[in-house]
Parts: C-alpha cells; sequence; structure tokens
C-alpha cells in the first residue's frame, strides 16, 4: 500500500482545526505549515503530528502549499484546507483508490457550505478540485490567491466529496471578501493589467448575472443569493482596488 501524506496550511484556525485533523488521523503522515498563528492552532496541530512548521510570513497561498509539498515524504499527496473535512466515506474511497491507482492525479467533488447552507448550484456543485496526487506529479502554481495544482498527467476523480465549511458567518464573509479581493487586485497588478471604473462595475455586474442567475444560484434560497452578491463584490473592489492601487 502506497504511503500518504496529508498538507495543509494553517493561520488562526483553532476553532475547527480539530474536526480538521481527527477526519484524517488515519493517514501516514500530516503535514502542517502555518503562517504564524495566535490562537492556539499551532498546540492543537502539534497534537496530532510532529511535522508543524511555523513560517511567520505569508507568500500566497501557492508558495505556502508548496512548502508544505516540500516537506511531505509520502508517495501520494492528498492536499486539504484547514476548513475542509474528509467524510468517512471519501477516506475510505481514498484508501481504496491507492491500493490499485489508475492515475496519479485526483479530482474530489467539493460539497462547500455558506452560512450554514450546501450550494448545490451557482457554479458551486459538483466543484471538482484536483487533490490527491503522486508526489511527483504535480505541483502548485505560485499564485498567491486562487493557486491552482499543475501537472501534465491524465487525471481521475474521485466519488465521494470533500466538505467545505466556506463560510461560517457574515464577519468571516466581510474579512473573506477584503483579503480576497485584494490579493485579486495583487494578481492583476502582477500580470500587467489595469482597471477602469467602469470595468469594474461591468465585472461586478457579470460576475452577480453569471452566479445568480446562468448558474441558479437562485436555486439554493436566501444564502443563494448572499453567496451571488459576495462574488459580485469580490469582482468589483478586486478591479476597483486595482484602478487606485497606489
Amino acid at each position: 500500500m502506497p504511503t500518504l501524506s496529508v498538507i495543509l496550511i494553517t493561520l488562526n484556525e483553532a476553532e475547527r482545526l480539530t474536526t480538521t485533523l481527527e477526519a484524517i488521523a488515519w493517514a501516514d503522515e500530516i503535514v502542517v505549515v502555518d503562517a504564524g498563528s495566535t490562537d492556539g492552532t499551532v498546540e492543537i496541530a502539534r497534537r496530532f503530528t510532529t511535522k508543524v512548521v511555523i513560517t511567520g510570513d505569508w507568500p500566497g497561498f501557492g508558495p505556502q502549499k508548496n512548502r508544505a509539498l516540500d516537506m511531505a515524504t509520502g508517495e501520494w499527496v492528498l492536499s486539504i484546507d484547514a476548513d475542509e473535512r474528509v467524510t468517512p466515506e471519501l477516506a475510505t474511497e481514498i484508501r481504496a483508490t491507492l491500493a490499485s491507482p489508475r492515475f496519479t492525479v485526483y479530482a474530489i467533488p467539493r460539497l462547500s457550505s455558506f452560512l450554514g447552507r450546501p450550494l448545490r448550484h451557482g457554479g458551486w456543485w459538483p466543484d471538482y478540485v484536483p487533490r490527491l496526487f503522486r508526489r511527483d506529479a504535480a505541483r502548485f502554481s505560485e499564485d498567491v490567491v486562487h493557486e491552482r495544482l499543475v501537472f501534465t498527467t491524465a487525471m481521475g476523480r474521485l466519488r465521494n466529496p470533500l466538505e467545505h465549511e466556506t463560510v461560517r458567518d457574515l464577519d468571516q464573509l466581510l474579512e473573506k471578501l477584503n483579503r480576497y479581493s485584494h490579493a485579486g487586485a495583487e494578481r492583476l497588478a502582477q500580470a500587467g493589467k489595469r482597471s477602469t471604473f467602469r470595468g469594474a462595475i461591468g465585472h461586478g455586474l457579470w460576475a452577480f448575472i453569471r452566479t445568480y442567475l446562468l448558474k441558479g444560484g437562485f436555486l439554493d434560497g436566501r444564502e443563494g443569493f448572499i453567496m451571488a452578491v459576495a462574488t459580485a463584490e469580490n469582482a468589483y473592489y478586486k478591479h476597483l482596488k486595482r484602478l487606485y492601487r497606489r
């Protein structure tokens, strides 16, 4: 049976980290790279693994995940976030897959909850994310946000979902909106792309129409509407921050 390393990056995730780590305690190795938490995250992580590294800086999601990947020693790697949970059914499927793999990279359907409601529309389900891979077959892009797994081989798909608690409450929503729009503006700047006020409005409006109407976000009730508005705001503020970036 091939060995499996589970890698994750953290920053002040004490509230939910125990549940996340308990769900993958069966793995051969757990690697946690922390960006300087102050809420007990590191202490919780050390109850589950000796491979906990505190970086003290934040280079972005992609570079930070590659740091964790470089620490992994398993033949296979499962990358998860602190707000995700591997269900018992998914754990069983992963072990069965690794016993006789047909691919070197596998995507997992991710079921996200928003303000307590699972999102099954608006482009959120099935949200296939490549997360299980042979360690020498893939690496994360260097993007500071919305990083992706880079690989050149064919990809398989698992059936059981990875549970994702994307937003617990409105305070977290506003915090993530500010953080992600800022990182998005940085990406635009790094790519040499400029923004205009009219363009910011257009991107925000299109994001809402795409999420709420074209992809059926309205079928998720009021949470679907709130998510569509948040998606529009992220697009709007990303371009607005790029416009006013000094």
